[in-house]
């Protein structure tokens, strides 16, 4: 047998978003200043009282293995943390603590899926989702949804997408990229059609802390015992407490599901970093403010960005509700030329950008998103400016 990778690996795409992210890192070790919009990791840093838990753990010796499931005290944390902001009820043992959020959705795919299931992913979604399924042999299928509905795709567009094969949905709301937040009556209509069709929710919830505008997160596995027992939730602390690098994301769920999930994650990598989990139980349990706080600096960069945006000739966007992103439409300015060169696709426009004005974005077309550029808004209002202004000075190069 010839040497070489296998077919499943190499079918599997990078991260565009980590790729964009890499290409700004090395130019900034070159000496180039460099304006990067493409990381989803909040610029602040992680609040002290969460630093120093992870202190106090290193010198009580939490420095050990942990229970593969996570330890009992930061499950019982998770599950007093549904319980009061989301109205669920979860044992111990309905509950996961894995290497992040991205574990845990990874852990669910693995779970649930097998060769040929199908799960059904509105779009634009984010570059791992479609990725995963594949990885576990499962077949992505896609529902668009428009700029226009706020980027949430209708009920009779998703019960269209049902098959027999169909096995789970992929709900992310707030949303990685476009920071739409779905509508109670449509998670409503959601929850009904997978109760009637019988398939799984995975609903990624990371971002639920991020949302604006006066508007609360509801969590479709609370409307009942029986969309309940298909939800499997996911959440972590990266974004809600700037805790990226520690690497805690959990899942709740039914327990035969969740059971399953310790099973796998006990020969990939058993539990995730000990004194982590204790950094992220006091995260859960001390006062919220700093989270408040956060959100509210979030809130403000958004609109600067929203209204900066739309101020530059051809571009337009949308206000998100929550995450912390913005899709630019740059559709209008497609077909224009820089530098003699033809800008044909997103793609082309932000290797033009970044090559031109040293701004990094990441194109659409990760996302499902032609005619779009996602950017982060997890970056300082000076660099919001700045970034501004030299998207606009490239725009105005084209011709």
């Amino acid at each position: 047998m010839p040497l070489g990778i296998s077919q499943k690996a190499s079918n599997i795409a990078p991260s565009a978003t980590l790729a964009m992210d890499a290409k700004a890192k090395a130019l900034r070790a070159a000496g180039e200043s460099v304006i990067g919009f493409a990381a989803g990791e909040p610029d602040f840093d992680t609040p002290e009282p969460i630093r120093d838990a992870m202190k106090a753990a290193l010198d009580r010796g939490m420095t050990r293995y942990a229970p593969v499931a996570g330890t009992l005290e930061l499950r019982k944390a998770i599950a007093d943390k549904f319980l009061r902001d989301n109205g669920l009820t979860y044992a111990a043992d309905e509950i996961i603590v894995s290497n992040g959020a991205k574990h845990s959705l990874y852990n669910a795919f693995f779970t649930l899926i097998d060769e040929g299931d199908e799960v059904i992913i509105p779009t634009p979604c984010w570059v791992s989702y479609p990725e995963m399924v594949r990885m576990v042999g499962g077949v992505p299928v896609y529902v668009p949804a428009n700029e226009k509905d706020d980027f949430v795709p209708s009920i009779a567009a998703m019960e269209a997408a049902i098959t027999p094969k169909t096995k789970a949905f992929m709900l992310t709301s707030p949303s990685n990229p476009n920071g739409c937040v779905w509508p109670e009556d449509t998670l409503r209509a959601l929850a009904a059609l997978a109760v009637k069709y019988d398939f799984y929710i995975i609903a990624d919830e990371i971002y639920e802390s991020l949302i604006y505008g006066g508007q609360k997160h509801v969590s479709i596995a609370a409307f009942g015992e029986e969309i309940k027992a298909r939800s499997i939730v996911i959440n972590g602390v990266s974004k809600t407490y700037a805790m990226t690098g520690f690497r805690i994301g959990y899942a709740a769920g039914p327990k035969v599901v969740i059971q399953a999930m310790v099973n796998a994650q006990s020969q990939a990598t058993s539990a995730p970093n000990t004194p982590a989990q204790e950094a992220a139980r006091v995260a859960l349990t001390m006062p919220q403010d700093c989270v408040e706080t956060m959100r509210k600096a979030f809130e403000e960069r958004r609109d600067a960005l929203v209204k900066g945006l739309n101020a530059i000739p051809g571009i337009t966007c949308r206000k998100p509700d929550g995450a912390f992103y913005v899709m630019m439409n740059v559709s209008k300015l497609l077909g224009k030329r820089f530098e003699g060169k033809a800008l044909e696709g997103c793609a082309d426009f932000a290797e033009a950008l970044l090559g031109a004005a040293k701004v990094v974005v990441v194109p659409g077309d990760a996302f499902m998103a032609e005619g779009f550029c996602r950017l982060s808004y997890a970056v300082s209002m000076a660099n919001i400016e700045e970034g501004l202004r030299r998207i606009d000075a490239f725009v105005r190069q084209l011709t």
